[in-house]
């Protein structure tokens, strides 16, 4: 870049043969011969201190751009290989090894999550994946939560800076009900052929949490969906029951008290007998001899005409349950960091 004024073409190349030599770059934007060109401004008559300072300010973007493109080319990495480390050129004995599978072992929530779903298949149930990133009307909009609820702040729930098509940030579920709208969509013709809508929806949900024994940011969780005609509280209940005593494999007692969500009604929480001390109180349950596990109740109608489904006419329950929380009354895991910790210690427990 060229200047007209002397005594900045003088500075100019001044620093520009200086950067050359410079270990940190960065420091030719500390000069004192720059800092002088800005501190002579005030000091210059009006008519003089526009072209002046115009000048003074390109020699400092100049060099800026200098910086910036210098260290833009220090951090670029070397180019890949896409072929490693198995390059079909390379003779297989010559190439590196995978561990061996007999040396390696399932982690203890996919085979209590393999527990779970066997257990479902046999109810009747089917299984669909959850999935790890939605957008605001399947997170939110289908499943009856209103405009301004605080789950849809940022402060509780998290989003990404990437918006969907109608604005809205792209969201890190944080419950699996994310699917319930797709599901009754996609199996709703189950309801005019005489067969009820059963899914099971297992996958890993994100909250904004404060980390401690009980509580984590990112765990594992199954919800259950069921629809038909005459589907009431009663059958929902049932339905629970039968799963915590075959996945217990005791008499397993439950209790339920009122609660509110936005996409069930009415709702439900729900809370198991101690598989540990028979409700006669114990550490793991606080001594109370119960163990509160999971929230639940019937399908909103809202939820159930958002799929298309007349609410009129079927009726169905949700849960939402945590698989690290189940896992860890089973063994007596007292810690749900333990599960996403990778101490071989704990997993070793498991196989």
């Amino acid at each position: 870049m060229s200047y007209e004024n002397p005594q900045i073409v003088e500075v100019a190349e001044l620093l520009k043969a200086r950067f050359a030599e410079l270990p940190n770059k960065a420091e030719i934007l500390k000069a004192t011969e720059l800092k002088g060109l800005f501190a002579e401004i005030s000091s210059l008559q009006p008519a003089q201190r526009g072209m002046f300072g115009k000048e003074v300010n390109a020699l400092r973007s100049e060099l800026e751009q200098m910086v910036g493109e210098h260290t833009a080319a220090t951090e670029a990495l070397p180019p890949i290989d896409v072929t490693a480390p198995f390059d079909v050129n390379v003779a297989a004995d010559k190439r590196p090894q995978l561990l061996p599978s007999e040396q390696g072992s399932k982690h203890p929530l996919t085979t209590e999550l393999e527990a779970v779903l066997d257990i479902f298949y046999r109810m009747g149930f089917t299984a669909v994946e959850s999935r790890e990133i939605d957008d605001d009307w399947h997170m939110f909009g289908s499943l009856n939560f209103p405009e301004g609820h605080p789950a849809r702040d940022d402060y509780d729930t998290f989003m990404t800076v990437e918006k969907d098509q109608n604005g809205k940030p792209f969201i890190a579920p944080a419950h699996t009900s994310t699917m319930q709208n797709r599901v009754l969509q996609k199996y709703k013709a189950n309801l005019e052929n005489g067969k009820p809508i059963a899914v099971l929806l297992p996958g890993r949900v994100f909250r904004n949490e404060d980390l401690d024994a009980r509580h984590e940011h990112t765990f594992n969780q199954f919800e259950g969906v069921y629809v038909d005609r005459g589907i009431h509280a009663g059958n929902l209940l049932a339905t629970f029951k039968t799963f915590l005593s075959e996945y217990y494999q005791q008499e397993i007692e439950i209790k339920s008290q009122p609660f509110y969500f936005p996409f069930t009604e009415p709702s439900f929480e729900l809370a198991l007998s101690c598989p540990f001390c028979h409700k006669k109180g114990c550490h793991i349950c606080s001594h109370t001899g119960w163990i509160e596990l999971l929230g639940m109740g019937m399908i909103h109608p809202n939820v159930l005409k958002a799929a298309g489904i007349d609410a009129a006419e079927f009726t169905g329950f949700a849960w939402g349950c945590g698989l690290e929380r189940l896992v860890m009354m089973k063994y007596g895991v007292e810690d749900i960091r333990h599960f996403h910790a990778a101490n071989l210690t704990f997993l070793r427990q498991f196989v």
